[in-house]
């Protein structure tokens, strides 16, 4: 296992672009760059814990499925991004699949 990760150079082109040439929020950028990082730290601690694997006894599975939930995420976050998403002041307009979210967010809420 390594100490240093490091990005790949098409993340690294990709992430530059996103931020230059559309303009795309900084921290929106960020998130991802952070989840890229986390996603390679815990492949890697996957690879390493594989070879204490036992028979039909995965660590492996068992660490990514501890560590990465496959909870989709809730109405409240779902909304909430998509309204970061237009706070950009050359971010997207809401379509009507956006507004329907957002709304069953807020129709979600109680009065």
């Amino acid at each position: 296992m390594t100490n240093n990760i490091y990005p790949p150079d098409h993340l690294l082109r990709k992430w530059e672009s996103l931020i230059i040439d559309e303009e795309q929020n900084v921290d929106v950028v960020l998130y991802e760059a952070f989840q890229a990082g986390a996603d390679q730290e815990l492949e890697a601690c996957c690879e390493w814990v594989s070879q204490f694997n036992y028979d039909d006894y995965s660590y492996q599975e068992r660490l990514r499925a501890a560590r990465r939930s496959t909870k989709p995420p809730s109405l409240k976050a779902q909304a909430l991004a998509l309204i970061d998403e237009c706070t950009d002041p050359h971010g997207d307009y809401l379509d009507n699949n956006a507004l329907a979210i957002i709304r069953r967010a807020i129709e979600s809420l109680p009065d």
